[in-house]
């Protein structure tokens, strides 16, 4: 009889933990969303984490037209501005780092060449290194070669230090592909960058998605060397632009907790498409043979 209770206890307990840290999870969405839809006085005291008593649709509609231009167009606006460059640096970024660091990949794990462990432990120091400890000299090479002020200043730095998790994932994932596939490749006629193409890329699909999801992460929220490599507004990235609301004497916090759902949603939008892969890729990954 007590092995039959703690059978039927061990469920609801599960249950409970698991309904527990749901709403852990899901509460910052949830404050973020209503502190987006509130005035000031209800965020600092009257109604902190409750609904709003009036839905305030008209702080998307602030943070959408901040710093418009002359011209008055929202397509002018902070927000929409960094939007768009967050945009066009995260998808450049990704396909930088992926390109670079699949064929890294493929040259460290699957040809012999003397001297690719030792490379391939220096490409590992990277994961030792945080990125804004680089701060200065990459400043320093950007200013040397005038790359600041444009979207190249951000890019590149940003798959540099994205390379060595990228190889990190794609080499753990790699290294479970057969062998044999290749060799049949070979006897078939591919070379290697048919093999590479034909083969290899197909199959390391579900540690491409990992990787995109994890560059995603690190370019879009990234804000200290967008602040510092790229000074003129044209470039600011949407973290940049987000930054440029708080004003000196007063700030309306509504706007700003609309402009943070909106940096938000792309983020959620893009891990709830591809998060099974992720979870294929890490699994794959994580057992060998």
């Amino acid at each position: 009889m007590k092995n039959k209770n703690l059978k039927k206890k061990k469920p609801v307990l599960t249950y409970a933990v698991l309904i527990l840290w749901t709403i852990i999870c899901v509460f910052p969405l949830y404050w973020m969303f209503t502190f987006s839809l509130k005035e000031n006085s209800e965020i600092f005291g009257e109604n902190v984490l409750g609904l709003p008593k009036k839905w305030l649709w008209s702080n998307y509609a602030d943070a959408l037209k901040s710093g418009t231009l002359s011209t008055g167009s929202m397509m002018d606006s902070t927000i929409i501005n960094g939007f768009k460059n967050s945009i066009i640096i995260t998808v450049l970024t990704i396909a930088v780092t992926v390109i670079c660091a699949l064929m890294a990949c493929y040259a460290l794990t699957r040809m012999k060449w003397r001297g690719r462990e030792t490379v391939n432990n220096i490409f590992m120091l990277g994961l030792t290194v945080p990125i804004h400890a680089a701060l200065l000299p990459v400043f320093l090479m950007l200013k040397t070669l005038k790359m600041l002020n444009s979207y190249q200043a951000l890019i590149i730095p940003y798959a540099a230090f994205a390379l060595a998790m990228a190889i990190m994932i794609f080499g753990s994932f790699m290294v479970n592909i057969p062998e044999e596939l290749e060799e049949s490749a070979c006897l078939d006629g591919c070379g290697t960058f048919g093999i590479f193409f034909r083969i290899i890329l197909p199959l390391m699909r579900p540690a491409v998605s990992t990787v995109a999801i994890f560059t995603f992460l690190q370019a879009w929220n990234e804000l200290m060397f967008a602040v510092i490599f790229n000074s003129e507004s044209r470039f600011n990235t949407l973290p940049v632009a987000i930054n440029t609301f708080f004003g000196s004497y007063t700030t309306k916090w509504g706007p700003i907790g609309a402009a943070l759902v909106i940096a938000t949603f792309p983020t959620l939008f893009v891990y709830s498409f591809i998060s099974k892969k992720i979870q294929e890729s890490l699994i794959a990954g994580a057992i060998k043979g």
